[in-house]
């Protein structure tokens, strides 16, 4: 059984389809389009419930990408039932939505969550009555406890089996209903346009959308006078309403939910205070809005490597006693260093900042289920509009901070395409979950601990900075034009739950483990290879060190010279390369290479090996930091911005530019900090 899951943008719709399906998810796309299509199981007694999230969208009109995506799946793939998400603390607004649905005639069953919120502002709902008016099932449900959720998994499959449609019709007033139904008998008398209900293709013709006319002009030989007489209904509906046919039918609908809403919700006596409107005025002001977004993501780093420190350590040592006792069974030889050096000592330098990056998603997590990143781009969104965007496109950056990848695709949610493009390609300077493992290496191993957290938040707001001044170059180069206007929604605060937090926090925390079982492990496998082979020869210069003669060391030589101006050596330079594949792989890479010139096995020891090595300084470390920041993104980075701009041109830019831009600001750092004194 297939129940398709609709709502309204911050209607509680993901945290439904969380309490439904919990860890059982698959996230793809949609045939042919990039909107993200999220799918889940649930097993109910005999029955398999195949959940499909439909994009957020406001209505059924085909505006938006969203829009269109979400109206074909429930025409064209017929799901059992709909289950429309109605935020029950703003129903006037997301029952538009619902009419659209008991329009086209599906079987529709609405979840009428955060009922809780509604009573808190002071509003009771009569859900039998609110039933009864729309002519569909109603169940409250409070997403976020899992309150409700059972019954109306229930209500749903009892509505399937049935295949129950409203019972109830929006009806438009005697001068729109009478050219609806003459338009609607005409379409039925030329053989109706299955599975679409006359009716609704009236209604949508007289709205005048697109995509139901070219249906239309397919269907039928002799289109021309259907269309003739919707053209000739909206000229007259437009002399005798006073309005187009489109806010006609739209200001009806609103009147049809205001009366629903009048018989079904009351006022209750007491005075709710209305906590949203309290926290915004503080976290929201012009003033103290961006010293708080600031002093949250300080915190937030602090947090990240003052609390995960110690568990880190656990695993140095884990992975160093690990790679200790594989040494003493095996015998010396290529195998035994592949699994000691390459292996372990690879893939277990990158595990072990699997508690930071569990720290740093769960953070992520909590201000995005909070509500405060819608926060953060509105606070952010009269800076943005200095640079040609809105507050809009810094909500894919803030995601930024987790992952590129899911980054690049949320620029899906902006309506235009240069400030689609202008997003996607200032993304990658927003620093990822995956350049963590390397700065919490490099401050860990080169400023005491008080200060290490200081230098990273310093990092991470640094690329910030860059994106802002880089998307304002693009804004008035290459990429200008004027700027979409948007309405900025603010979801109402929620108390994360346990639940959901927990599960976004391991849906991205998972794919980093995964990525060090799979690509790192294999590009550590390889890395180990190229600094293994070819062996020095005999006669070699004793005071050289044997990794020089690989085929890795010698790529290192041959950029060392580019790299020398930024206080990097040869050694620097086959981590970067290495870290092309996935930024974890820089430490990796470290690990492995550290670990071949002096024997030091297992990742433990690498922040020593470090510290002994001369080319290393505080000012190198930063300077690498800011290498790493910025420089190329990753290979998976760079196939989603590909597939998400259409052209493999702004993939060779990115990669032109990110480097040039890394270059220049690690030259900067370095020979400005010699000079300084700071060297």
């Amino acid at each position: 059984m297939t129940i398709a899951l609709a709502g309204n943008p911050n209607s509680g719709k993901t945290t439904v389809f969380n309490a439904i399906t919990g860890a059982r998810q698959h996230v793809g796309n949609y045939p042919g389009v990039t909107v993200e299509k999220k799918e889940g199981l649930r097993q109910i007694g005999e029955v398999l419930v195949h959940v499909v999230d439909l994009p957020g969208t406001y209505s059924l009109t085909a505006y938006s990408l969203e829009e269109v995506v979400a109206r074909n799946f429930v025409i064209q793939e017929q799901p059992d039932v709909v289950v429309d998400v109605v935020d029950a603390s703003n129903l006037e607004r997301n029952l538009y939505l619902t009419t659209q649905f008991i329009e086209l005639g599906v079987p529709v069953v609405v979840a009428l969550n955060m009922v809780d919120v509604a009573e808190a502002r002071g509003r009771e709902i009569d859900v039998e009555l609110l039933s009864a008016l729309l002519g569909v099932p109603v169940v409250p449900t409070v997403a976020s406890k899992s309150e409700g959720v059972e019954e109306l998994l229930n209500t749903a499959i009892e509505v399937a089996r049935e295949g129950r449609r409203p019972t109830r019709e929006v009806r438009y007033g005697r001068e729109l209903e009478e050219h609806i139904t003459q338009i609607a008998e005409l379409i039925d008398g030329a053989g109706g346009i299955a599975p679409l209900p006359s009716r609704w293709v009236a209604i949508k013709l007289l709205e005048d959308d697109d995509e139901v006319r070219e249906v239309v002009e397919a269907r039928f030989d002799d289109s021309d006078e259907l269309l003739d007489l919707t053209e000739r209904v909206r000229a007259h509906l437009e002399q005798v309403v006073g309005d187009d046919a489109e806010l006609a039918l739209a200001d009806r609908r609103y009147g049809f939910i205001n009366g629903a809403c009048a018989e079904a919700v009351k006022s209750t006596a007491r005075e709710a205070i209305d906590w949203s409107e309290m926290i915004d005025s503080v976290v929201t002001n012009r003033v103290l809005g961006i010293p708080m977004f600031l002093l949250l993501m300080w915190a937030l780093f602090e947090l990240v490597f003052r609390l995960g420190a110690p568990p880190m350590e656990w695993l140095q040592s884990g992975f160093g006693w690990l790679g200790a006792q594989v040494a003493a069974v095996m015998p010396d030889g290529p195998l035994e260093s592949l699994i000691v050096d390459g292996i372990i000592g690879g893939v277990g330098g990158v595990l072990v900042f699997v508690p930071q990056i569990l720290l740093l998603f769960l953070a992520i997590s909590l201000l995005e289920d909070s509500g405060y990143m819608s926060r953060a781009a509105f606070v952010v969104d009269k800076l943005m509009h200095h640079i040609g965007l809105h507050g809009k496109s810094f909500i894919p950056m803030l995601i930024g901070f987790g992952c590129t990848v899911p980054a690049i695709m949320a620029t899906r949610t902006l309506e235009s395409r240069r400030d689609r493009l202008t997003t996607m390609l200032v993304t990658p300077l927003m620093s990822c979950g995956a350049r963590l493992p390397v700065y919490v290496l490099l401050a860990g191993a080169f400023f005491a601990p008080q200060v290490a957290g200081k230098v990273i938040f310093a990092i991470y707001l640094l690329g910030v900075i860059l994106a802002v001044l880089m998307a304002k170059l693009f804004r008035s180069t290459i990429l200008r034009g004027p700027m979409t206007p948007f309405v900025m929604e603010l979801p109402p605060y929620r108390m994360p739950t346990l639940k959901g937090t927990l599960l976004h926090m391991w849906e991205r925390a998972w794919c980093y483990i995964r990525k060090a079982g799979t690509v790192i492990l294999a590009a550590s496998v390889i890395i180990w290879a190229l600094l293994t082979y070819p062996k020095p020869p005999a006669d070699a210069d004793p005071s050289v060190p044997p990794v020089a003669y690989t085929v890795a060391g010698r790529i290192g030589k041959a950029i060392e010279p580019a790299l020398a101006p930024l206080g990097f050596d040869w050694k620097i330079g086959i981590s970067l390369s290495a870290g092309l594949a996935a930024k974890e792989v820089v430490v990796a890479t470290l690990a492995t290479t550290y670990s071949m010139e002096d024997g030091a096995g297992g990742s433990a020891a690498l922040k020593e090996a470090l510290q002994r090595d001369p080319v290393f300084t505080p000012l190198v470390a930063v300077a690498l930091m800011v290498f790493v920041l910025l420089y190329i993104p990753c290979v998976a980075s760079m196939a989603v911005l590909w597939r998400e701009s259409g052209s493999w041109k702004w993939v060779a830019f990115t990669v032109f530019y990110t480097t040039a831009l890394a270059w220049l600001m690690s030259f900067l750092v370095y020979q400005g900090g010699r000079a300084l004194g700071l060297g």
